[in-house]
């Protein structure tokens, strides 16, 4: 059955403090009308929220009379998920089980965002129908948080999001920004790793993508990446080029052991996924990785230059 979005649905966003929550954010708020929750509050729209209290976001919740809800809330640094395993069980584990009784009880669809991150990295590309098998703390309880969805909400969207790119330099916490950053700092070599593959997926690219879908009916889990694949090089190539600064700044490829005291959090060595639900259903509407990076890099350019 198909859930049209419009100008008076309901539409809760909790942990939408983060880099997809901007994204998620504005595009929602264009069509429906949106409440967004986080422990964080960094913006000036968000009200404060714990996914881990289930009563505290029950309430939350059920005082806005969400018409749909959608769980972005999780802690997503490797290392810090290892160091601090309970509180990343009860974040990214807890919090989609708390959100899930809720939905049912609402009887409500859910988005729950899941990764690329849960798989081995044992075979080079990996569809939505291939077996997971996380090998972190972080992808453990991003897992338990997916199959909790899966096997005990009844109206469900899993989209499974690959190396997440998005939201600028003030609020990107993933690769780009850490480029970002050593550039600024005024490096002019930068060491990348070229051992690890996967697939980049741009914040506004996807969250067009939840608002395509849960229009659709169509439940279930679903890879949403961009499309094409590359490596950590790959990437940090493309965007040095895109700032203009291929001539001065030199990428040096390195093996994952050269970061091996700084990133010590089990990461697979492919990590890539391909949108075959998508595709085969005619919801993919994911641009090439490329393209997407062009278009993420202009913030960049504008900050590089000011």
């Amino acid at each position: 059955m198909s859930f049209k979005l419009s100008e008076n649905t309901k539409v809760y966003i909790a942990g939408c403090g983060g880099m997809l929550g901007e994204a998620v954010y504005e595009a929602f708020k264009e069509k429906c009308i949106v409440k967004a929750t986080d422990i964080n509050l960094t913006e000036h729209w968000l009200e404060y929220a714990d996914v881990r209290n289930y009563t505290e976001i029950k309430e939350s919740i059920l005082e806005f009379e969400a018409d749909l809800i959608i769980n972005l809330a999780a802690l997503t640094d490797l290392e810090y998920c290892e160091k601090n395993q309970e509180e990343t069980w009860l974040t990214n584990a807890l919090g989609p089980e708390n959100i899930g009784l809720i939905a049912n009880e609402l009887d409500i669809p859910l988005v729950y965002i899941s990764t690329a991150g849960i798989v081995d990295g044992l075979q080079d590309v990996y569809n939505d129908f291939d077996q997971p098998n996380p090998l972190s703390i972080y992808a453990k309880a991003k897992y338990h948080g997916e199959l909790f969805t899966q096997f005990h909400v009844n109206k469900f969207y899993v989209f499974r999001a690959g190396w997440m790119m998005g939201a600028g330099p003030t609020k990107d916490k993933k690769f780009i920004n850490k480029i970002y950053k050593q550039i600024k700092s005024g490096k002019k070599e930068l060491f990348v790793v070229d051992d690890k593959l996967g697939t980049p997926t741009y914040t506004k690219s996807f969250a067009k993508g939840i608002m395509h879908v849960v229009q659709s009916g169509m439940y279930g889990v679903y890879n949403q990446v961009c499309n094409g694949d590359c490596s950590r090089y790959d990437v940090a190539k493309e965007f040095i080029a895109l700032l203009g600064l291929t001539e001065t700044i030199k990428v040096t490829k390195v093996n994952s052991d050269y970061f091996k005291t700084e990133y010590f959090a089990p990461r697979p060595y492919s990590e890539k996924l391909t949108n075959l639900k998508l595709n085969s259903r005619g919801l993919n509407v994911m641009p090439d990785w490329k393209e997407a990076l062009e278009d993420y890099a202009k913030v960049y350019i504008k900050d590089f230059n000011n």
